[in-house]
């Protein structure tokens, strides 16, 4: 029987999700079964199907032989403020590389650089026909929301 997943709170939550993402990608990239993905990493398919989809009751251990049989690697960097900190950024400055969408459509400005929540707010609405809304992860999607809500003037994105 599974273990018990721990409770995570919904970035944790979104980052186990694209990791899996990220395996299952790459394992098909490759042209790997997945069982023979499985077999390589010493897991059952059930576990590597867990795996990627993101299950968070898997071991850490499996997640790394995962990536490792598929030549990925694990690599942590520090998060640039709390989801509450960013969702504040919406009242302050922007910070572009925070928020993957924008990064997209603002790809001319420099790496790090910050807008106001009015010029972030300006930048989706003239793009907002490239926004793949499907890929907008839940921080972004609260920025917009807290963008309209301040800067929108009644007008909605979606």
């Amino acid at each position: 029987m599974p273990a018990t997943s721990p409770a995570l709170d919904t970035e944790a939550r979104a980052d186990l999700g694209k990791l899996g993402e990220l395996i299952s990608h790459r394992r098909k990239a490759l042209r790997v079964s997945a069982v023979a993905a499985a077999e390589s990493a010493g897991m059952s398919r059930v576990t590597l199907h867990r795996i990627e989809h993101g299950e968070p009751a898997v071991t850490m251990g499996a997640y790394l032989n995962a990536l490792h049989v598929l030549g990925l690697q694990l690599q942590v960097v520090e998060a640039v403020g709390t989801p509450k900190q960013r969702q504040a950024s919406a009242e302050g400055m922007v910070r572009i590389d925070d928020y993957p969408q924008l990064r997209q459509l603002a790809w001319q400005l420099r790496e790090g650089a910050e807008v106001t929540g009015e010029e972030a707010l300006a930048i989706y609405e003239r793009n907002w026909r490239h926004v793949d809304e499907a890929a907008l992860e839940a921080h972004e999607r609260e920025l917009i929301d807290s963008l309209v809500a301040r800067y929108g003037k009644g007008h909605l994105l979606v």
